[in-house]
């Protein structure tokens, strides 16, 4: 009766800890700019949480992203100005893709 116990508390631990550690999916935002030459970077921001990465063959993506509502804004270089999309909705497990951004002059 004992060891029955102490078998199922086991597995109880381990189903606990399987749920209360469990990886952080996030979402995703990509987009892609053009000209492809640019932009050097790109921010994502929403409330207090700021993500930045590189702009890659016109290509970035942020990933982790937590859920909720972001600008996101792409760091033009000369002579284009930057770029802000706003209202960017970010779902856990989902991918955003804003597609093509056409940086102005």
């Amino acid at each position: 009766m004992k060891r029955t116990k102490m078998s199922l508390l086991a597995v109880a631990a381990v189903a606990f800890g399987a749920f209360a550690f469990k990886g952080f999916d996030g979402g995703s935002i990509a987009g892609k700019v053009v000209p492809a030459d640019g932009a050097t970077e790109a921010w994502a921001v929403s409330g207090t949480d700021t993500l930045k990465t590189a702009v890659a063959e016109g290509a970035f993506s942020f990933t982790n992203a937590k859920a909720g509502t972001y600008t996101v804004i792409v760091d033009a270089k000369e002579p284009f100005k930057d770029a802000t999309i706003t209202d960017v909705k970010v779902e856990d497990g989902k991918a955003t893709d804003l597609g093509e951004i056409k940086l102005a002059q």
